[in-house]
């Protein structure tokens, strides 16, 4: 089917859906009942759903579904003729990696490289005949249709840009020290237990002076600075002690206890309110933002307009009505950069 027939297809029956639900309204109108919009004609209703089977039916063999060990874990974006796709790689644990088709049939994959940064993971399916892919050229605008199809014939859900693409912050991460609150100084006032400050042998009244090389004179530069820094990595600290300076590497480390997370992170759990969230949900570097629910297992595929185009990737589910999409053109950065990457050892797919 080609983009103007898609395209009409679609708006005729998203028209259709409309009007129906005008002729309810009129009706209810006449009713001493107020008037119920059918849960078939929600926006995560089959009735909407089925209004953009066209976008599914040009591109779901663009997608694939990935197994780890039976399970399924990630939905993929295929990005060329020889089956290199595209998938979350956070989700792609050990074990026998497979993944179903469009035509119904599971076939074994295999993970090659993974971006860590923006935890996008390279894997090669061993199929024929897919076909890439189609990335959308030009910016997205906030209201536009974005619908995340899968390997069916109805998308698994649709929604609307929300945010334009921006940078997501990680998680807020600590290495483990309160300060000395009776100076901006960023003078270390006692340690967190079993964190990296603690581990890494830093003392109360220890004075911070540089993060990665870079001075920081105050508190809030300090606490500034290690926002850019995810859970799991290591910084390098100067610091002086009395007359000596010194240098130590500290991992950064969430606390052991869920009330000290919610004491030094008010806003951490609040996206989880409205069901599960991805396990990395935070830190990209350029992501556009939809209101689509989607489930964890959900992200990993394209994110696509009315031309059935992929506007982006979906990367994570943050919160009740939050999605992120990696934006198609960082997308495709990434893709050649996964491309260059040496390829993993083979016992890590298996």
């Amino acid at each position: 089917m080609n983009r103007p027939s898609l395209l009409l297809c679609v708006r005729k029956l998203v028209l259709g859906i409309g009007l129906a639900t005008l002729a309810q309204v009129s009706l209810a109108q006449d009713s001493p009942f107020p008037a119920m919009l059918s849960r078939n004609h929600f926006r995560s209703g089959e009735g909407t759903l089925r209004a953009f089977a066209p976008i599914s039916a040009a591109t779901r063999h663009s997608i694939v579904k990935f197994n780890v060990d039976g399970e399924t874990v990630a939905l993929g974006a295929v990005v060329d003729t020889n089956g290199l796709t595209l998938t979350k790689a956070s989700e792609i644990k050990k074990g026998k990696l497979t993944c179903w088709l469009a035509t119904e049939r599971e076939v074994d994959a295999e993970l090659l490289s993974v971006d860590e940064e923006e935890d996008v993971a390279l894997v090669q399916v061993h199929a024929q005949g897919l076909e890439p892919i189609r990335w959308a050229f030009g910016e997205v605008s906030i209201g536009q249709w974005a619908i995340t199809p899968g390997i069916g014939e109805s998308p698994h859900a649709v929604g609307i840009i929300s945010a334009l693409s921006r940078k997501i912050r990680p998680q807020r991460a600590f290495i483990g020290v309160q300060f000395d609150f009776s100076t901006s100084l960023p003078k270390i006032g006692e340690l967190l237990p079993g964190l990296g400050a603690e581990k890494a042998g830093l003392k109360p009244g220890d004075f911070i002076i540089a993060i990665e090389g870079a001075v920081v004179t105050n508190r809030a530069q300090v606490v500034e600075t290690l926002r850019d820094f995810r859970v799991g990595q290591t910084i390098k600290l100067r610091i002086q002690r009395a007359e000596e300076q010194f240098e130590v590497v500290v991992q950064l480390m969430l606390p052991n206890s869920d009330r000290l997370r919610r004491e030094f992170d008010p806003e951490q759990g609040l996206g989880q309110l409205g069901g599960e969230v991805s396990h990395r949900a935070e830190g990209f570097e350029q992501a556009i933002e939809h209101d689509t629910v989607l489930q964890p297992w959900l992200c990993g595929g394209p994110l696509v307009n009315l031309d059935g185009e992929a506007i982006g990737l979906n990367i994570a589910r943050a919160g009740r009505v939050t999605t992120y999409a990696l934006s198609s053109k960082l997308v495709k950065r990434i893709v050649e950069k996964l491309k260059s990457m040496p390829q993993l050892p083979s016992e890590n797919s298996k």
